[in-house]
């Protein structure tokens, strides 16, 4: 007979630990080196010498460096990654505290030249090198910057592009019409890591889309005015989007990259490096370090209402009561950040009011609707009716036109926008529904509201699912490695809303999370599966894949299954593991590239499913 109540307990307490006095829990958001490397190139960009910050964020990079020279965004990522090793090579260097000379650093030149040099990184890190001096900016500018100014009813604006897209493409529209470069004199010399090639055009390899870039071009001469005042009215209309987007803490939307690319754009339009609004955006990404093993961390943002709203959820569902301290302070921290601005989402949704909240500390024009739900679910048991309407009302204002629920905003899909020259585009420049937030979305009405069965906007929620299951039975998830994560969301969201677990999608599901459970009895997935788009299994078993797959079957299941069993009894052997499954990312940003490490999720999920487990069978 399994008891779980030991786990729980041993989690409970764990997270008691943990929790800030503002009631909300600040585990890492951890993103990989990039914003390490960034950090360091960024600081010596603006001659602004801090040293102890400097030192730590390069002792960070050598520490996670390969025995090859590469370095790797995932554990079991083959040989290393070129985007990767060019960033932290550079930082390296550019930090001063490293000569070329030094085996490491000769080390990680071998492994990039292997890999074709700096004409083959990622096109972001092109930018970043074109900033700072390394590499020729396109003499083919990917978008012209007259696109800002184009009407909403062209095909093709500046809102039809996701607000992450917008973020970080406004001050790169400003870069690229500036060819803007800044070097010092400490500047180091990175020639030698070409490999060949210096053809700054690389940056644009797809035929496709010239017509497309032309069309853009006919749209931009139709404007009424002469090219030139246009195009000086474009750059200031990206200047104002710049500044009316910066947070309180003088972040631009709360992100690394399009804070750290805002600042070259402002200098790019004359700014000084003393300017007042580029000093507080310094030190809103400074103030996002975090600490990770005695090391400083540039977090890509702070994940504490993400994290605070699961664990709030998770505690009550383990029947931490709404009235424990722990969860009383939590629920008053969300309640402080739930939404009253109106953000961007409003653009194709003008219909409702603010009602929701975001992903970070100090976000408050950037509602998503993940964290909009996690929130509900964790004052669900309050009594907060306005809050709770708010949030309710702006949810189902939110569903995209096809059923679907995406994250940011509202029918911001466009195929279109697949033809232009940006890599990765899908992940930057659209924001589609997805499995894991549809679901997820309906797993929270199911659940938690009065809504009925019959209502349409979970008729079309629950058709959108059935429709865009793969072939195996799985779901794929945009927000978190990601085929397990996206079944999890899928399942539990389609069960909570009334599909019964003998629909023939359900059972599909079900057989494949039995096919792939391993001897040990948990679940793990591989960072592969999103870039492949298609399952990878990790070859180990992990606390957060485990959960998901764990509580996905104990939603199905009316008795306790072989397989929810052995997966009950790994996650109670493992609790308190520490090895690389346990810092292996669970949540994605851009696959092939970005790669999130939650802190939080080894707690979190595994004390859901327990919870689930303990209620449903414990009785």
């Amino acid at each position: 007979m399994v008891n779980t109540s030991k786990g729980i307990d041993w989690l409970v307490e764990t997270l008691r630990r943990d929790q800030s006095p503002d009631g909300s829990w600040h585990y890492p958001f951890e993103t990989g080196l990039s914003t390490d490397a960034y950090m360091i190139i960024l600081l010596r960009t603006l001659e602004i010498n801090d040293e102890e910050l400097i030192k730590g964020l390069a002792e960070r990079i050598l520490q996670r460096q390969e025995k090859n020279g590469a370095w790797k965004l995932f554990y079991d990522e083959v040989s290393g990654n070129l985007t990767a090793t060019v960033e932290s090579y550079y930082a390296l260097l550019y930090s001063g505290y490293f000569e070329k000379q030094d085996k490491r650093l000769r080390a990680a030149k071998k492994f990039i030249l292997s890999k074709g040099g700096l004409n083959e990184v990622s096109m972001f890190t092109k930018v970043m090198l074109s900033i700072t001096g390394h590499t020729k900016w396109p003499t083919f500018s990917p978008l012209p910057i007259e696109l800002i100014l184009l009407p909403f009813n062209f095909p093709i604006n500046f809102y039809s592009f996701s607000v992450y897209g917008r973020a970080n493409l406004t001050p790169l529209l400003i870069l690229t019409d500036k060819k803007f470069t800044l070097t010092t004199k400490k500047s180091p010399d990175l020639s030698d890591l070409r490999g060949g090639r210096a053809d700054s055009d690389t940056w644009i390899r797809s035929e496709e889309i010239r017509s497309l870039f032309s069309f853009m071009e006919k749209g931009v001469k139709n404007l009424m005015g002469l090219p030139q005042q246009l195009h000086e009215l474009a750059q200031q209309r990206a200047k104002k989007y710049m500044l009316d987007h910066i947070e309180a803490d003088g972040t631009f939307y709360s992100y690394y990259s399009s804070t750290f690319l805002m600042i070259f754009a402002l200098l790019a339009l004359g700014y000084k490096k003393t300017d007042p609004v580029i000093k507080a955006a310094i030190d809103g990404i400074k103030a996002m370090r975090t600490t990770i093993n005695g090391l400083p961390h540039m977090q890509y943002t702070t994940a504490n209402v993400w994290n605070t709203s699961l664990i709030s959820y998770a505690l009550q569902e383990a029947r931490i009561s709404p009235e424990d301290s722990m969860v009383l302070k939590a629920n008053q921290y969300l309640l402080a950040r739930q939404h009253d601005k109106f953000g961007d989402w409003v653009i194709h949704n003008p219909n409702s009011l603010p009602g929701g909240w975001g992903f970070s500390d100090i976000n408050t024009i950037n509602p998503d609707v993940d964290d909009t739900t996690a929130s509900l679910r964790s004052i669900s048991r309050m009594n907060s009716s306005d809050a709770w309407n708010r949030g309710i009302n702006w949810l189902l204002s939110m569903q995209n036109d096809d059923g679907g629920w995406a994250a940011f905003e509202k029918n911001t899909d466009t195929k279109l926008l697949m033809f232009l020259p940006i890599e990765k585009g899908q992940f930057i420049l659209t924001d589609p529904s997805c499995a894991d937030i549809t679901g997820r979305t309906l797993e929270f009405f199911g659940n938690y509201t009065n809504l009925s069965r019959d209502h349409q906007s979970i008729k079309k929620g629950v058709n959108w699912l059935l429709n865009h299951q793969e072939w195996d039975g799985s779901w794929y998830g945009r927000w978190g490695i990601c085929y397990i994560y996206g079944t999890w969301g899928a399942v539990t969201g389609l069960t909570a809303v009334g599909v019964p677990s003998s629909d023939a999608s359900i059972q599909k599901a079900i057989h494949w999370l039995h096919h792939i459970q391993n001897d040990d009895g948990g679940w793990g997935e591989s960072c592969y599966s999103d870039n492949n788009e298609t399952y990878k299994p990790l070859e180990a078993s992990t606390l957060t894949h485990t959960a998901w797959a764990l509580d996905t079957l104990i939603s199905v299941s009316e008795k306790p299954t072989t397989e929810i069993r052995k997966g009950i009894s790994f996650l109670l052997k493992n609790l308190d593991k520490e090895d690389w499954t346990t810092t292996y990312p669970k949540g994605q940003g851009m696959a092939g590239a970005f790669y999130i490490h939650y802190h939080s999720y080894r707690y979190i999920f595994p004390l859901l499913a327990l919870a689930h487990y303990r209620k449903k069978f414990e009785k």
